[in-house]
């Protein structure tokens, strides 16, 4: 999957991910439908990703 927008790293709210990630998996636990299971699966891939470019953007400054 891939996403239409690009995230600047400044942009990026740990906190904020760490949340539509926990979301995301109660949403994907207390599946009523398939659509929103999907839907629940998509935003989990995304807060997943942003926690990873964090996490990257971490490594990076800290070996300057």
């Amino acid at each position: 999957v891939l996403a239409d927008t690009a995230i600047r790293g400044h942009d990026l709210d740990e906190a904020s991910a760490l949340e539509a990630k926990r979301l995301a998996e109660e949403a994907m636990k207390d599946k009523s439908s398939q659509l929103d299971y999907a839907k629940a699966q998509a935003e989990l891939i995304e807060a997943v990703a942003q926690l990873q470019a964090i996490q990257k953007l971490r490594k990076d400054v800290s070996k300057h």
